[in-house]
């Protein structure tokens, strides 16, 4: 008679137990189940992360297996995730552009630039300039690069061994030797002599 009383503690404690077991699972289910979501969620933010960051970059990049540039850069990101992809140079580059035969055909700098890997596009935004081979010094606030021409839709000045030109927009060739202007603002002539362009030597004829 004295053994019942006990029986039944026994299975109200074993009752209890197994009740508070089975609380402390649900919170903790909900706690892993509240853990894996986070996770999930950092995961996506990859896509605006970059794969790469480099400090202190010179690196030579090729095109079919022949080498076009050679970069100059402070930082060097990748971003492989974004759409479309591309590399950002937010604090200056400087680009050489090689021909066939290894020889610089033109070099631009710029304060930040942008090259779309898929569709081989160079984007260059603020001082921009740009020297050929006939020493033509090209200098923009925006300028595009596509390895088929280079273009600009804004205000260009252009630096000939005799002439200046300012213009706004123009379009070239890769080897930038072969340009035109969309409109032209004026044409200052340089003095040999003193190198300087005198006060009335402005003249608003169209040049191509």
């Amino acid at each position: 008679m004295s053994l019942r009383p006990l029986q039944v503690v026994v299975h109200k404690n074993l009752s209890i137990t197994i009740a508070s077991m089975a609380m402390v699972m649900l919170l903790l289910f909900s706690s892993c189940s509240g853990r894996k979501k986070e996770l999930g969620e950092a995961i996506t933010e990859r896509d605006s992360l970059p794969v790469m960051d480099t400090r202190g970059v010179t690196t030579l990049v090729s095109d079919s297996g022949v080498i076009r540039y050679r970069v100059n850069a402070e930082e060097w990101k990748v971003y492989d995730r974004k759409s479309p992809s591309y590399w950002a140079f937010e604090k200056g580059v400087y680009v050489e552009k090689f021909d066939s035969l290894f020889q610089v055909e033109a070099s631009i700098e710029a304060d930040t630039a942008y090259y779309y890997d898929k569709q081989r596009l160079w984007k260059l935004i603020s001082n921009v300039h740009i020297q050929n081979l006939k020493g033509e010094k090209f200098d923009t606030e925006l300028l595009y690069w596509d390895q088929k021409k280079v273009y600009s839709d804004k205000e260009v000045r252009i630096e000939q061994p005799d002439q200046i030109i300012y213009a706004v927009g123009f379009e070239s060739d890769e080897q930038l030797s072969k340009y035109v202007f969309f409109k032209t603002n004026g044409i200052f002539y340089i003095d040999e002599e003193s190198g300087e362009a005198p006060a009335d030597s402005l003249q608003t004829d169209s040049v191509n």
